[in-house]
């Protein structure tokens, strides 16, 4: 097997077989199997892909003088790489990514905007466990 960046080989490498058998159930008609000899091959080549796509999106990041590997340099490496079917669906996760992350700002910012400090904030948070620590307790006794 080939080796990407570092000092790790692909043997080193792995990804959690729980996870790869749950993918390759979710595609495959129920009334389908996959032997452990074909989960392995799967998983062996996601591990290759995964080190192919990184190393071209690194090489794309260098060349823009970029330390940090975004989702454009990924998307382009794909473009290099002639996965151009992969594109539709990968634009389509970044966009649905960005909108995930943008109710998440909002969430920060209703804390930053409510007028309290960190410590106030905190107090009242802890208040409101003792409070329902004390419910818990009056139940159960």
């Amino acid at each position: 097997m080939a080796e990407f960046g570092g000092n790790t080989s692909t043997e080193d490498l792995s990804l959690p077989k729980a996870t790869v058998q749950k993918i390759i159930g979710e595609i495959l008609p129920k009334d389908i199997t996959i032997s452990k000899e074909a989960r392995e091959a799967v998983t062996e080549l996601s591990i290759e892909f995964i080190g192919l796509l990184s190393t071209v999106s690194n090489d794309i990041a260098e060349k823009e003088a970029k330390k940090t590997i975004a989702s454009d340099h990924v998307v382009k490496a794909l473009e290099e790489l002639d996965f151009h079917n992969y594109l539709e669906i990968i634009n389509k996760v970044l966009v649905e990514h960005k909108e995930l992350l943008k109710g998440k700002e909002k969430k920060n910012n209703k804390f930053q905007n409510s007028g309290l400090s960190e410590e106030e904030l905190l107090r009242q948070q802890e208040e409101l466990f003792k409070k329902s620590r004390d419910r818990l307790n009056n139940t159960v006794s």
